[in-house]
């Protein structure tokens, strides 16, 4: 059975930096787009950033520059590294990826359980 997992996330000052981690576990042979989503309280989930197997990446206009998006095809990890943090970006941030390749077949979509992102002014 495949899952996100993810990691990295707590209470941060404005200006300051966190590293988001998600771990994709189970009979996985191959993960083409992972993307990083966030939802903060009463607003609609949104997209922050994408990443391609080709490592091609995309982001959000308000969070270009000040986040990164990674991953280590080899450990079925994405990562998320945010710095210059602010008030806004507050929210739950979800690992997702809309299909991968497992021993059974293609599956998904797959989103983990979020990590709590606060960020105080």
């Amino acid at each position: 059975q495949v899952q996100l997992v993810e990691s990295g996330g707590g209470l941060v000052q404005t200006g300051g930096s966190l590293r988001l981690s998600c771990v994709a576990s189970g009979k996985i042979l191959e993960i083409n787009n992972m993307s990083w989503y966030r939802q903060a309280p009463g607003k609609p989930r949104e997209f922050v950033a994408t990443i391609t197997r080709d490592y091609s990446t995309n982001y959000r206009d308000s969070v270009k520059g000040r986040f990164t998006i990674s991953r280590d095809t080899l450990k079925n990890t994405v990562y998320l590294q945010m710095d210059s943090l602010q008030p806004e970006d507050t929210a739950v941030y979800y690992c997702y990826t809309p299909n991968l390749r497992t021993t059974s077949g293609s599956v998904g979509p797959y989103w983990g359980q979020g990590t709590q992102v606060t960020v105080s002014s």
